[in-house]
């Protein structure tokens, strides 16, 4: 029997979004505009909420879940044919070439570019700089600016610096063996080598952020850094009651990934000379591809393969960490609120919430959360003038819920 999403599951929802709203709107760099519309994205999700869980009762919920798609429903042939990879070829052929120039001309330690550069051999998704310079051409098509500016590329290479920063800080705190197919740097080198290498990277970034001589750029991209370290600090933790937890989940959440690529493209809209209310749309975009990208990566650890991933599987539940997948599985097994709290550390606590998993709607009710994001970022979309960028402004939604590593 399909589970039901109940009034304490919306409510956990409500109080995600209230408390992400409250965060953003205590920070100063961040304007009314942005907290208002991520309110009224909250109250879009959970009409929807009602609505998923009403259909949820019916015995063709499944068929149901698979026909509730992105914008490729309603406009197949004008999309299926775009790839934004291929669209940006030029522009992302030597973004990892150019980056390891970065961090090679800024030292003359050879073991220290080797551990920095590591993951930039083109095997990543470039999903950030991909993101962001797709906004920056549709920005500048929509204000009839001329081409990608030197600036704005360099905010995507930004972007994807920062993001290989956290992922080595990352493989420290986790000590992780495996990433990306190949061994981690955490596995190859020493935890302080691996840490300072990490440092190195941001200090690096810092420097080309300087370089753009943009203050409210400056701003929007530090901004990022902040919530990264905010994050990291959050997923160390955990709450009590299963409304805190939600909250908890989703604020970490955007503050480790969404905030990265909202901000990014925030500050893409910036360089192009965009007003307040494009800003925003930019900004919100980022916001919602972020979460949604972060629902699918956290539910692809309960379904995919090492292989697929190019990382462990149920990393996260040996991590002790409780994403969307087993926050909404507590509702259909509250044994899983007690594994939580100690962090699935004693024996068979990870395996057994593996199955709890499995055997609930958790998974499915992670992709709808995950889809409901995607539409919202295309409807943001809309609202720039269209061209071939923003058409693959509507197409990355699609990239998204339906990846498999």
């Amino acid at each position: 029997m399909a589970s039901r999403i109940t009034s304490g599951a919306r409510l956990c929802v409500r109080t995600s979004i209230d408390k992400l709203v409250c965060n953003l709107s205590r920070s100063r760099h961040h304007n009314a505009v942005d907290t208002a519309a991520v309110r009224r994205g909250s109250d879009r999700i959970l009409q929807c909420y009602q609505k998923q869980s009403n259909r949820m009762r019916s015995d063709h919920q499944r068929n149901h879940c698979r026909r509730f798609t992105t914008l490729q429903d309603t406009d197949t042939d004008s999309l299926s044919s775009i790839d934004p990879y291929r669209l940006l070829d030029d522009d992302l052929r030597d973004v990892y070439t150019d980056i390891t120039r970065e961090l090679e001309l800024n030292t003359n330690q050879d073991e220290l570019r080797t551990i920095a550069t590591y993951y930039f051999d083109g095997q990543g998704k470039a999903l950030r700089p991909m993101v962001a310079i797709l906004m920056a051409h549709a920005i500048n098509y929509h204000m009839n600016n001329n081409g990608l500016d030197k600036k704005q590329r360099e905010v995507a290479m930004i972007a994807e610096m920062i993001h290989s920063a956290s992922l080595i800080h990352d493989d420290v705190i986790d000590q992780s063996d495996f990433r990306r197919g190949k061994p981690s740097v955490n596995a190859l080198w020493s935890h302080k080598k691996v840490a300072m290498a990490g440092d190195y990277i941001l200090a690096v970034t810092s420097m080309m952020i300087a370089r753009l001589n943009h203050n409210d750029v400056t701003i929007t991209l530090s901004q990022i850094i902040t919530d990264l370290v905010q994050g990291e600090f959050m997923q160390l933790g955990s709450k009590e009651t299963e409304n805190e937890r939600f909250a908890h989940y989703l604020t970490k959440t955007y503050r480790k990934t969404a905030s990265l690529i909202a901000n990014s493209v925030k500050a893409e809209a910036m360089l192009a000379g965009a007003d307040d209310q494009l800003v925003d749309v930019s900004f919100e975009y980022g916001r919602n591809i972020g979460l949604a990208f972060q629902l699918v990566d956290d539910l692809l650890d309960f379904v995919s393969s090492k292989d697929a991933m190019g990382k462990p599987t149920a990393a996260d539940l040996k991590l002790g960490l409780a994403t969307a997948p087993v926050l909404f599985a507590c509702e259909k097994y509250p044994e899983l609120n007690a594994m939580i709290m100690r962090r699935f550390q004693e024996p068979g606590d990870a395996e057994r919430a593996f199955e709890l998993v499995h055997k609930s709607q958790g998974l499915e009710q992670t992709r709808f959360l995950a889809k409901k994001h995607c539409l919202e970022a295309t409807r943001l979309a809309g609202k720039i003038a269209e061209s071939p960028y923003q058409k693959s402004l509507l197409v990355v939604p699609d990239l998204i819920v339906n990846r498999m590593k």
